[in-house]
């Protein structure tokens, strides 16, 4: 053991062995591992040693990919055994709605140009496994590349490769303490005696927790239980010339690979149990836990009926140990804000899966400052301090274990860890009629609904489409009042606060009484936000943005601090309601004595108003594409300015919508958002960022790569769609056709309420975006016709929103 290395990575599982070969591989040999007992003590060696190609986030699924690719080369540069079987893995649906699913799932997979998935019938199921009743089964998505490893083999795979680049395993020696030093490195102070680092990986999976309070961080995990069983071997397995396909049975909450010539049989049971919330203790490690079946015994029953050679087999052995998991089940990966040179890679439920991907971004992040892939899904940064709450991670995690292969749709709220921040107008929202979505943590409306009204779940449009489409016409007609609490703040201050944003901020910046449209960069020159920024004209400035992304946005900022600017999150303080609608003008006019004619306060005019008792910031802008004004007060003030607005708009026609009609607006004016037609893995080019980006500025991040990007041309570019919808609409990452031949992806749609047509945004390539082309697309795996149509066909020329 050295005294000093450039990284050290603590926790020798999977995912501690994966960045360690990573960081190697990608240039860093002064690096290595801590393990406080053996390799794969803790979780790894228990694993099921499964890999699946399905993932709900299309790029965690795309790094899902990488790593099963990974492996066998892993295997062939260590020289170690993996025991990897390709069997090939199926989901199989016994319900119409989760083969209709399945079915837009493999769509999905098209779109990312994963090729050897597809659907099977039920004789092909039988096929390959014919040990499985197939009683009410619907039909099956079928992966090439599924199957198993051995677990111990793949980290010990990891390790060697990562020791044959120059990096250092250090077992039987825990760590102690973390400690700060003050040029930002760290002392690792070990059992065996104080290591310097430049920097620390928290790699520690069951004991990721105490890893976390050693540096100060209460990070959102804990340890579940889960159970499977090894069968004796089995005559009818026995009988076979080939080995049985996996099998993921999503209505019986079981999983199944052949081991040897028996059974392993994995349960994700309804009545979970978390385990040592608060970490696994220090001498826990190559051990188990003691089953329980009278918890399992319903899954076990419906596992049993879908395998009947269960019913006479003997149990080897039964295995019920402990996984971390994060509150949506994804992993926790990044540098965490405010503590430079920490970085986590923890709460990875299915490390065999997701570590090699896992690995390789972490270690791109360390040595480059940026993953190559969008990896958000699994950021720490999407996290904020909320959840490390012991009661929101309990109920969250426990919600994602129960619902693991429970049916989800994309108009379902689920209740865990909710409510939990509210709005100063929530109750009062809430009596009008409020449905509720969560957006980092906060409560805002989707819509407005009759007493008794209860939305029911569905992949295709569900029975609030005509609320939505009615709270649509009343903004377009009249006026429309929105909480536009869920948006996110910053102020920025300081005597060199324009000169840090003429840095940060692409475009050029307003003058004083102004906003802006501001695209952010990164230095990849791909972007970092779709903002917009206001000059109040008093040395203060505004950023705004997508709420859910405040630890993530003031990560970036403080990355990029420089002195005599602060960066203030004024999220929780400041909050508001936005005026849409052609007498938006007329109900403001009512609360104010200013000036707020065309003429006065023109379109992206900012300034302080009296709005009824309220001194607000008040900025003229619409996410909607109608006469628009956001206006911003104290949280205190919230309920007070709601109702002034409701009683000053009686008669105006003015009506509180919320979130569900906003997507179908903006859609009808092609204006995208975050994380659909905008995110950290696409170019100003082509999502048309570019036009707000003032090149002749002069240096500003990310400016020079956009430049040459600019100056190439795009490859694909963002285009609105007219889809020949029925039923459904669009909701993203189903595939564009052109003749037969993938063209690009829709980003997002949504039914157009005003103009009457199914519209969809979709990244096609160039060839394939002029006005008028026609595509296909499928929408909830269906074929259906599209045309590519000019953008905004709502109001083209933008004159309502001018007026």
């Amino acid at each position: 053991m050295k005294s000093h290395y450039r990284a050290i990575v603590i926790g020798g599982g999977v995912v501690g062995a994966s960045v360690l070969y990573h960081l190697a591989k990608f240039g860093w040999r002064d690096v290595a591992l801590v393990e406080r007992e053996v390799l794969t003590a803790g979780s790894s060696w228990h694993a099921a040693g499964g890999f699946h190609a399905l993932n709900a986030d299309p790029n965690i699924a795309a790094l899902q990919s990488y790593t099963i690719d990974l492996l066998s080369e892993v295997e062939k540069e260590s020289g170690q055994n993996i025991g990897m079987h390709m069997t090939g893995g199926i989901s199989v649906a016994s319900a119409p709605e989760r083969w209709e699913w399945l079915q837009a799932s493999y769509r999905v997979f098209q779109t990312m140009g994963i090729d050897d998935v597809r659907l099977i019938g039920v004789d092909e199921i039988k096929h390959r496994c014919p040990i499985l009743n197939t009683d009410g089964i619907l039909g099956g998505l079928y992966a090439e590349r599924e199957g198993h490893i051995d677990p111990s083999g793949v980290v010990h795979a990891y390790a060697r490769a990562a020791k044959q680049r120059g990096a250092d395993i250090i077992e039987h020696n825990r760590v102690l303490e973390l400690n700060r030093r003050a040029d930002g490195s760290w002392d690792v102070v070990t059992e065996k005696g104080t290591i310097v680092a430049e920097h620390v990986v928290n790699a520690g999976g069951l004991w990721a927790k105490q890893v976390g309070r050693m540096a100060g961080i209460d990070l959102p995990v804990s340890p579940m239980e889960h159970h499977y069983l090894i069968t004796e071997a089995l005559p009818e397995i026995q009988a076979l010339d080939r080995e049985l396909a996996m099998i993921v049975d999503l209505e019986g909450f079981t999983y199944m690979r052949q081991e040897q010539k028996g059974l392993l049989l994995g349960i994700y049971e309804t009545n979970h149990k978390h385990w040592n919330m608060d970490g696994a203790p220090w001498n826990y490690g190559i051990e188990l836990i003691q089953e329980d079946t009278d918890r399992i015994a319903d899954e076990l029953a419906l596992g049993f009926s879908r395998y009947p050679c269960l019913e006479t087999a003997g149990i080897k052995r039964w295995v019920n140990g402990a996984f971390t998991f994060s509150p949506d089940g994804n992993p926790l990966v990044g540098p965490v804000r405010g503590v430079p040179n920490y970085w986590v890679a923890c709460g990875v439920m299915a490390g065999f899966l997701q570590g090699g991907g896992v690995g390789k971004s972490l270690a791109e992040w360390m040595i480059h400052g940026e993953p190559e892939a969008d990896v958000y899904g699994m950021d720490i940064a999407r996290y904020g301090d909320f959840a490390s709450n012991r009661e929101y991670i309990k109920q969250t995690t426990g919600q994602f274990y129960s619902r693991r292969f429970i049916m989800s749709y994309p108009n379902e709220q689920l209740p865990a860890g909710r409510p939990l921040k509210t709005a100063g107008a929530h109750d009062a929202m809430d009596a009008a009629g409020a449905r509720w979505g969560n957006s980092w943590g906060m409560e805002m409306p989707l819509y407005f609904a009759p007493k008794g009204f209860v939305e029911t779940p569905a992949l295709k449009r569900s029975n609030a489409f005509d609320i939505v489409g009615d709270e649509c016409r009343k903004v377009r007609e009249g006026v429309g009042l929105l909480d536009i609490t869920a948006f996110s703040r910053y102020e920025i201050a300081g005597p060199q606060a324009r000169t840090w944003l003429d840095r940060v901020l692409a475009c050029a910046l307003p003058k004083p009484g102004r906003a802006k449209l501001a695209p952010m960069l990164g230095e990849n020159g791909k972007l970092k936000g779709d903002l917009t920024v206001f000059n109040w004209g008093d040395g203060t400035w505004w950023i705004m943005g997508s709420y859910y992304l405040r630890q993530w946005h003031m990560r970036w900022f403080e990355k990029h601090l420089s002195e005599g600017v602060t960066v203030r999150d004024i999220s929780d303080a400041v909050v508001g309601f936005s005026l849409a609608g052609p007498n938006s003008r007329k109900l403001l006019e009512r609360l104010t004595h200013q000036d707020v004619s065309h003429e006065a306060f023109g379109l992206l005019a900012c300034g302080t108003l009296d709005v009824g008792l309220a001194r607000a910031k008040v900025g003229r802008l619409s996410v909607v594409g109608e006469l628009g004004y956001e206006i911003h007060c104290q949280a205190n003030e919230h309920a007070t300015l709601r109702r002034a607005l409701l009683s000053a708009g009686k008669d105006l026609g003015v009506t509180e919508y919320g979130f569900g009609a906003v997507n179908s607006l903006r859609l009808e004016k092609s204006f995208g958002i975050w994380s659909r037609e905008f995110t950290q893995d696409y170019t100003p080019a082509e999502t048309g960022m570019d036009r707000w980006i003032a090149f002749d500025k002069g240096d500003f991040v990310g400016r020079d790569v956009a430049l040459r990007e600019q100056a190439v041309g795009a490859e694909r570019m963002l285009a609105t769609l007219e889809i020949d919808a029925v039923d459904a609409d669009a909701s993203g990452y189903e595939p564009i056709w052109n003749k037969g031949s993938l063209a690009g992806f829709i980003t997002s749609g949504g039914y157009g309420h005003t103009v009457g047509k199914s519209l969809a945004m979709a990244l096609v390539d160039r060839d394939s975006c002029a006005i008028g082309t026609a595509l296909t697309t499928h929408i909830v795996g269906v074929e259906r016709g599209a045309r590519v149509i000019a953008a905004s066909p709502y109001d083209p020329k933008g004159i309502k929103m001018r007026a």
